[in-house]
């Protein structure tokens, strides 16, 4: 028994010493993984929070994003109203063809109702009990001819079921272009909103202190574009002023003048465009203080190409709905050679567009948040302009 006593003791205590190291290694690796973790989570420089103009740049090319956006949104919709009224030509006709195939199913009944009551009896009992010999003769002729009219309505029948088959075909993808239009236009809802939203968050988090700067970095901005509009004004000015002396000089000569418009270019022009132009800004001039609301057409608000539009649509003209699409209407014009009524484009991806006025300023929509207003064309990076009529 002793020995057996020894023999277990033993064994215990190689245990212990097999097991102990491991247990203080285990012990030790977990400390520092636990120590790395902290000073790791402790070394992780927070944030630093974006400078006022770090903020009026983002913000400015979110609105610009928002810009694009709404102008994916209106093709969108544009294609979505379209393909609409497609679909309602589309199930006009199915409703037509179906009319069509029920007219020609109940001749069909007819025809087979009298060829049913005419085989009811032999040709021997209706001659007997036909009120004269002729009678008999003439409805068995009647039958021939319903015989043949029947095959008529039995061509036509299949002819308009034929139809009615292709119109519900139509229908069936026009409905599922209507869907995917549908689901375009939803997605750029959410892409215009995402941007304005994103915005007006980096708007918020600004203390009292940073919108003031933020303002008077806007006032400056809305400064330096003056100067430049004031600048090309007295361009307007001294290039009118030569033209009249020009006129002035060719008139003993020529017993007139033509009429060059009321702007700065030095490109002489008719009469027509200077009166649609006229009219264009007498609209443009109307809606000022209304409203900036994307995908909006009028008349109670306007985004950029929604007013430019409804302006020239006073004038006869009728521009698309995208400024992607207005920039490629017309002729372009140099920037030197804007005349009132031109209308100017911004931003390399074109994603807003001013009613020129002449004096190196234009009527716009700017944005969500703001009026249309007057302002200078230098506010913004010009990409172009065109003159649509």
């Amino acid at each position: 028994m002793p020995a057996l006593a020894s023999h277990r003791k033993s064994r215990t205590r190689t245990g212990v010493r097999a097991n102990t190291p491991a247990v203080g290694f285990t012990t030790a690796a977990l400390a520092s993984v636990t120590l790395l973790s902290t000073q790791s989570a402790t070394a992780a420089p927070a944030e630093p929070k974006p400078s006022v103009e770090e903020v009026q740049k983002k913000v400015d090319d979110l609105y610009r994003q928002a810009g694009t956006a709404t102008q994916e949104y209106n093709k969108a919709k544009e294609a979505t109203d379209t393909q609409r009224r497609s679909v309602d030509r589309v199930l006009d006709d199915v409703a037509k063809s179906a009319d069509k195939v029920n007219e020609a199913r109940r001749a069909l009944g007819t025809y087979a109702a009298a060829q049913y009551r005419a085989g009811a009896v032999g040709p021997t009992a209706a001659l007997m009990f036909a009120d004269s010999p002729e009678s008999y003769f003439e409805q068995t002729q009647l039958m021939g001819r319903l015989t043949d009219r029947q095959q008529e309505a039995v061509e036509d029948f299949q002819k308009e079921q034929r139809s009615a088959a292709k119109q519900r075909v139509k229908a069936t993808k026009s409905l599922e272009t209507l869907t995917e239009s549908q689901a375009s236009l939803k997605a750029g809802k959410q892409k215009v909103q995402n941007k304005l939203a994103a915005a007006r968050s980096l708007l918020s988090d600004l203390t009292a202190e940073e919108k003031a700067r933020l303002a008077a970095l806007e006032r400056k901005k809305e400064e330096e574009a003056r100067r430049k509009a004031e600048a090309k004004a007295k361009e307007e000015a001294a290039e009118r002023k030569r033209q009249e002396e020009a006129r002035q000089e060719e008139a003993p000569a020529t017993g007139g003048g033509t009429d060059t418009g009321s702007g700065g270019g030095s490109e002489v022009t008719d009469g027509t465009y200077a009166a649609k132009a006229e009219k264009v800004l007498a609209f443009a001039r109307a809606q000022i203080g209304k409203p900036y609301v994307w995908g909006a057409t009028g008349p109670s608000s306007y985004d950029c190409s929604g007013l430019t539009g409804a302006a020239w649509k006073e004038a006869g003209v009728q521009l698309p709905r995208t400024t992607w699409d207005q920039v490629k209407v017309g002729k372009r014009v140099a920037t030197a050679d804007l005349l009132p009524g031109d209308l100017v484009f911004f931003y390399d991806d074109i994603s807003h567009v001013g009613i020129y006025k002449g004096d190196g300023k234009m009527i716009h929509a700017p944005k969500p948040g703001a009026n249309v207003r007057e302002e200078s064309i230098y506010y913004m990076p010009i990409y172009g302009s065109v003159r649509p009529a």
